[in-house]
This record gives C-alpha cells, sequence and structure tokens, in this order.
C-alpha cells in the first residue's frame, strides 16, 4: 500500500516515515505554497534517509487566510492548524491508500481529532495514520537521539519545509521582519541530517 507522509524534514516527521516504512510504500510529501523554495531542505532529508519525495502545491489563499489569523490573535496556533488541515486535505486527493502526519500525543498544534481523521477517510477512501499520536515528547526525543542525526536550533534560524517557515516569510514581507518576532514565540525545531 502507497502511504503519502506530510514531511518538514524534522525530527517528528522523520521518525514517522521510519515506524511506517516497515507497512507502507511511503512517499514523503512537503507541502508548499510558493513563497519560498525551503521545501528543498525536506527533499535533501528525503533523500538522505532514503524516501521517495513529491511537493504539494497548497492553496495560496489559505496562506493568506493563515496569516490573517495570526496577526490577529498575535500567536501562530490558529494559523498553522488551519495550513495543517489544509495539507491534509489535499495529500488525502492524491493518489495515495493512506496519509499521515508526524503530530505528537502532546501537541498543541497541529492537532487531528478523531472527527477529523474519520471524515479525511470517509471524503476522501483513504486511511489516516498518525503514528506518533501515542507517543509523547520524551519518548520521541529518546527513540530520535538512538536513530537520528539531527539539528537543534531556534526555528527563525534553521532551514526547515515547515508551514512556518512560509508563513513567517509573508509576514516579513508585508509588515516586516520586526513583526514576525512579536507573532512566533521563540522556540526550537530540529533538522533530520541522516539516520544512524
Amino acid at each position: 500500500m502507497e502511504l503519502g507522509l506530510l514531511y518538514s524534514g524534522g525530527k517528528d516527521s522523520t521518525l514517522a516515515a521510519l515506524l511506517l516504512d516497515e507497512f507502507y510504500e511511503v512517499t514523503l510529501v512537503t507541502g508548499h505554497f510558493g513563497v519560498t523554495d525551503d521545501w528543498k531542505h525536506a527533499e535533501d532529508s528525503a533523500e538522505t534517509i532514503g524516501f521517495d519525495f513529491e511537493r504539494l502545491p497548497l492553496d495560496p489563499d489559505v496562506a493568506r487566510e493563515a496569516v490573517d489569523r495570526i496577526r490577529e490573535n498575535g500567536f501562530p496556533r490558529n494559523g498553522i492548524q488551519l495550513v495543517h488541515q489544509h495539507a491534509l486535505e489535499e495529500l488525502a486527493a492524491q493518489e495515495f491508500d493512506a496519509i499521515a502526519d508526524g503530530t505528537r500525543r502532546d501537541d498543541r498544534v497541529p492537532t487531528v481529532s478523531r472527527a477529523q481523521a474519520q471524515s479525511l477517510e470517509d471524503r476522501h477512501g483513504v486511511d489516516y495514520v498518525a503514528p506518533l499520536t501515542g507517543f509523547g515528547r520524551g519518548a520521541v526525543d529518546r527513540l530520535v537521539d538512538t536513530t537520528l542525526d539531527v539539528t537543534v536550533g531556534p526555528s527563525e534560524e534553521l532551514d526547515r519545509a515547515d508551514y512556518e517557515a512560509e508563513l513567517r516569510a509573508l509576514i516579513a514581507d508585508e509588515d516586516g521582519p520586526e513583526t514576525v518576532a512579536d507573532c512566533f514565540p521563540a522556540h526550537e525545531q530540529t533538522v533530520v541530517r541522516d539516520v544512524r
């Protein structure tokens, strides 16, 4: 069975790919709005760890709506949630038997409720698989420490292919780079460099 996994090049989506590889033909898929070429970083990570890679064009209007929500709230949660739901919808419409992401049990955003997962499955005739929903951050970190070579750093400094990078770029272009820090709290991200 063929599975498309939403992929950022970070530790969570990479660990999800490794777990699912036992049961599916996994293709790593990075959704992008065409704002930046940051998707290339995910492609590099996918090649390094030995998975097929595809880009998934997303609707730029959704990025604009996400940016509006971020500005309105002064926080990225609702904007990133909107983008993740859109990316899952677009992925489910592709030619995969199953779709997946790297969401964990304790993620604040993005999340996928049981009702949302069932709706995706029913409307698109795919299985939605979330292999890390039984794992908390501590368990994921321990698995990653023994399995992956990662770089950790502030999200604004890492070369990553996630929704946040393009949303940050849109806000910087429209409101100035100093505004980005007002909307996105400082936090660390990861980039996978290799499998151990």
